[in-house]
């Protein structure tokens, strides 16, 4: 065990980070459970009222992210490398991002029908998520609770595998049987959007199996 490690012991952390990236997980969460009600809808009004509660959200999203980056910059001594605070935070900060982008693009763009499929990546969004979350609650104690992240983890990579099948099978489908090539380009949009959206979210975990990593 080096030197560095061997100070980690005796010098006290500021813990004050922990309650921040809970804030930020709920509030990414919650974004993916108005995004699956948004895409559950064929309703055009509810599509707008459903966006405006994103928007609300990615704003309060916002506000977190400055908050975590605020502290970052007056904090001495933080629970692991400051590069992986900012890179977390700024990687939660673009799920949420996307979503409020996706879901702007569906009051704007008004297609015709939502794809059945849309409902279905929208529900992979949420399960990542909610996987995002526990890796969160259990950075508090990562070394004890290193086999519920490594899980956490290993899930969310799992739906992205499912979200890219998804995917690529819906764009197959759509350029195959939409004729109309406005709505095909509509449709090819928030598709890729969709998918990036899980992207980003395993962007969240691979930060947090790097943090794991070097806290070994």
């Amino acid at each position: 065990m080096n030197i560095d490690k061997i100070l980690k012991f005796f010098v006290p952390k500021d813990h004050s980070f922990y309650p921040l990236f809970e804030e930020d997980v709920k509030n990414m969460v919650k974004a993916t459970e108005l995004l699956k009600l948004q895409l559950s809808s064929s309703d055009i009004e509810a599509h707008e009222k459903y966006y405006k509660e994103i928007k609300d959200v990615e704003h309060i999203g916002d506000e977190i992210t400055d908050k975590t980056y605020q502290q970052l910059n007056k904090s001495f001594i933080t629970p692991f490398d400051r590069e992986d605070i900012h890179e977390l935070t700024a990687h939660i900060d673009d799920v949420v991002d996307s979503i409020n982008g996706v879901s702007r693009r569906i009051c704007l763009y008004k297609p015709k029908h939502l794809m059945p499929v849309y409902k279905e990546m929208a529900n992979l969004i949420n399960e990542a998520a909610q996987e995002i979350q526990i890796c969160i609650h259990c950075l508090n104690d990562a070394a004890a609770n290193k086999d519920e992240i490594t899980k956490a983890c290993n899930n969310v990579t799992a739906i992205e595998h499912r979200t890219d099948e998804y995917y690529y099978v819906a764009v197959a489908e759509l350029f195959e049987k939409e004729k109309d090539a406005a709505e095909l380009l509509k449709n090819n949009k928030i598709l890729e959007i969709l998918e990036r959206i899980v992207d980003e979210e395993e962007d969240v975990t691979d930060t947090i199996k790097s943090i794991l990593i070097k806290m070994a």
